[in-house]
Order: C-alpha cells, then structure tokens, then sequence
C-alpha cells in the first residue's frame, strides 16, 4: 500500500535551517509529482512546495519563497524540504502527500517549531 514516512523535524531557533525527508513506498515515485503542506496549531492545512515528477517544475507558497527549496530523489523513493531562514511563523506540523487514482495521501508529519 502506499505509504508516506516524513523525518526530520525538531526545534530550531529563528534563522536556522531543517531537512525534512519523505520517504516512500507502495506506488511508481518517479510518475507522481509530489508536495509539502503544514498545519499550524488552529489553522488550516496550507501547501507549502510542490515538485513535479521529474523535479523540473517546482512552486512554492508566497511565505516560504526564497527561504525553502523542495527537491527529489527517484532513485531513493525520497522527497526533500530543505528549509532556510526559519521564522517562529514557520512552526507547525509538515506533511508530505501525492494522489494517485483520485485518491491523496499523506504521511503521519512531522513537527517543526521555530523558537529562541
């Protein structure tokens, strides 16, 4: 079955860097574009960065432009979120999700909070 497992997440302090990683399983990685969403506490799930299957095509949320970089191994089944720059805005939890058969699917996230 399909199966997304996002990683990286932790505390950061303003200005700091993370890696998220998604690694997946289950479905033809290199035939599916891929994203990134977060949801911060009382707030609705927002995209992030999305990447297209053979990660020429990226886009971004206006927030996040500039400072993260999404990216993708299809060698290693992975999707990446390099994020630069952090602001305590920035903190929520971070999904990685696809479609595939009109279906999305998202991983379990991972928590990302940005604080001195």
């Amino acid at each position: 079955q399909v199966r997304l497992v996002e990683s990286g997440g932790g505390l950061v302090q303003p200005g700091g860097s993370l890696r998220l990683s998604c690694a997946t399983s289950g479905f033809t990685f290199s035939g599916h574009a891929l994203s990134w969403y977060r949801q911060a506490p009382g707030k609705e799930r927002e995209s992030v960065a999305a990447i297209t299957t053979a990660g020429d095509s990226t886009n971004y949320a206006d927030s996040v432009k500039g400072r993260f970089t999404i990216s993708r191994d299809n060698a290693k089944s992975t999707v990446y979120l390099q994020m630069n720059s952090l602001k305590p805005e920035d903190t929520a939890v971070y999904y990685c999700s696809m479609i595939w058969v009109l279906k999305r699917y998202w991983g379990q996230g991972t928590q990302v909070t940005v604080s001195s």
